[in-house]
């Protein structure tokens, strides 16, 4: 690849990849996956809506536990509470929050299928 080449190959990501902002909204929302708890919670509510209690329960947590985590997703707006009577029902904000966890869940079958292979 000659200079000129290089150049517009180079102008062109540069005028293609996210600003700063974007970027570092971005590594945050990373930041939020990060933590296997949040992620076990977000797993749960990808299979149903749940309330706190009951995801205290299935992953044998302290209720105070896990209303700390939600309150970390729901500032994320990876989550959403619906009030139920005096209690809350939480869910996933949308869909995105599906597709973010079926991705990684697929990277890593496929991480674990081609080190099997190996």
């Amino acid at each position: 690849m000659n200079q000129e080449e290089n150049t517009s190959s180079t102008d062109f990501v540069k005028n293609k990849i996210a600003d700063e902002d974007t970027i570092y909204d971005l590594a945050e929302l990373f930041k939020i996956f990060g933590d296997s708890t949040r992620t076990k919670i977000l797993n749960c509510l990808e299979i149903q809506d749940l309330y706190v209690g009951e995801i205290a329960e299935i992953l044998n947590m302290s209720v105070s536990a896990v209303s700390h985590q939600l309150r970390v997703l729901k500032t994320a707006k990876l989550v959403k509470g619906t009030k139920e009577g005096k209690e809350v029902k939480y869910s996933l904000d949308d869909n995105h929050v599906s597709i973010i966890l079926e991705c990684g869940l697929s990277h890593l079958r496929e991480n674990h299928k081609n080190t099997n292979e190996d």
